[in-house]
C-alpha cells in the first residue's frame, strides 16, 4: 500500500512532514532514480535518496515511538546548527540508529525548562499543528511591582500585534521583594507570546521556565542539560492528544538488560550536564518561539 512521501519520511525519523517537504520541493529527495516532488507516493519496496544517500523506509510495524524530556538550559538555541557556534538543543541527546530527533515546538534562548523530542517526525508533526491546542505551564519570574489590573487583563486578554491572546491562567507563586513568580498556562504556540503577554504590560521577565506540556511535567531532579526517556503510559498520552494509534512496545523494561541500559544512560547524562557546567555559550538572543 503506498503512502505520501513526506508521511513515510517523517515517520522514519527523518525529520519533521513540514521538513520533508521542504526537502521535497528543494530537490533533495529521489524515488527510483528521479527527484520526487510534493505529493508522490512511495511503496515499501520503493529506492529513496535524501542528498544522493540511500535510506532504508520502514514500516510503521518497525518503529518504536520513542520520546525525550529534556531539561533545556538558556543560552541555548532550538536549531541543529548555529552559524554563530552557538551551542544547539540537539548537541547532547543519545545517539538514534537510522534517524534523528525532532524537536516538538521550540523555546527562545532565554527560556529553560521543558523541551520535548521523538524520534517520529509524524507524532512531532501533529502536536505543533495549530489545531492541537496543548496546554503548556511556565513558571515566570517578573522584576518590579505587578498591578492587579495588570494581571486581570492578562486573565481576560490583550491585543498584541498579532492578534488577541490572553494567558488561560495566572496564579502568584511567591517570591522575595521586587521578583515576584507566577505560574501561567495557555494553549496556543506563537512566538515569545508568554513575554510579549507580560510585556504588554510594561512587566519585565527575568525568568522563564517551561514545566509542563499537557500532562507531561519537567522531572524536578532533572538537571539543566540532562534527558529522560518517556515511559509507554506517557508516549501513549501524547499519541493520543495526536490522534495517533498508541504504541506497543518500549525502549525502557525492568530487564536485567535493561535496567544495564538505564545505567549507561544515567552516565550520558552526568556527561552531557558537565559538558553544558563547563561549555555553555549563552549567545545574543533570537525571536523563537515560547
Amino acid at each position: 500500500m503506498s503512502e505520501k512521501l513526506q508521511k513515510v519520511l517523517a515517520r522514519a525519523g527523518h525529520g519533521s512532514r513540514r521538513e520533508m517537504e521542504a526537502w521535497i520541493a528543494a530537490g533533495r529527495v529521489s524515488v527510483d532514480g528521479e527527484i520526487a516532488s510534493l505529493g508522490d507516493r512511495v511503496e515499501a519496496d520503493a529506492k529513496v535518496r535524501i542528498d544522493g544517500r540511500a535510506i532504508s523506509l520502514k514500516s510503521a510495524d518497525d518503529i518504536v515511538c520513542r520520546v525525550l524530556a529534556y531539561h533545556k538550559p538558556e543560552g541555548e538555541i532550538c536549531s541543529r546548527k548555529d552559524p554563530e557556534g552557538r551551542t544547539t538543543v540537539f548537541e547532547r541527546l543519545p545517539k538514534v540508529r537510522d534517524a534523528r530527533w525532532v524537536a516538538v515546538g521550540r523555546l527562545d534562548i532565554n527560556t529553560s525548562g521543558l523541551l520535548l523530542f521523538t524520534c517520529d517526525g509524524e507524532l512531532a508533526n501533529r502536536l505543533m499543528h495549530p489545531s492541537n491546542e496543548v496546554e503548556r505551564e511556565y513558571a515566570v519570574r517578573t522584576f518590579g511591582e505587578v498591578p492587579e489590573a495588570a494581571v486581570q487583563r492578562l486573565r481576560t486578554g490583550v491585543t498584541l500585534e498579532d492578534g488577541p491572546a490572553q494567558f488561560d491562567s495566572i496564579k502568584a507563586a511567591g517570591g522575595e521583594g521586587i521578583n515576584q513568580w507566577w505560574h501561567v498556562t495557555l494553549r496556543e504556540g506563537r512566538n515569545r507570546e508568554v513575554r510579549r503577554l507580560w510585556e504588554s504590560q510594561e512587566v519585565q521577565v527575568s525568568r522563564l521556565i517551561r514545566v509542563r506540556y499537557g500532562q507531561v511535567e519537567l522531572p524536578k531532579t532533572l538537571p539543566r542539560g540532562g534527558w529522560v526517556e518517556l515511559p509507554i503510559d506517557q508516549v501513549n498520552y501524547l499519541r493520543q492528544l495526536a490522534g495517533l494509534e498508541p504504541e506497543t512496545r518500549s525502549m525502557l523494561g525492568t530487564d536485567k538488560h535493561s535496567v544495564a541500559r538505564s545505567k549507561v544512560k544515567s552516565a550520558k547524562i552526568r556527561r552531557a550536564v558537565r559538558k553544558h557546567k563547563v561549555g555553555s555559550n549563552h549567545g545574543k538572543p533570537t525571536r523563537q518561539r515560547d
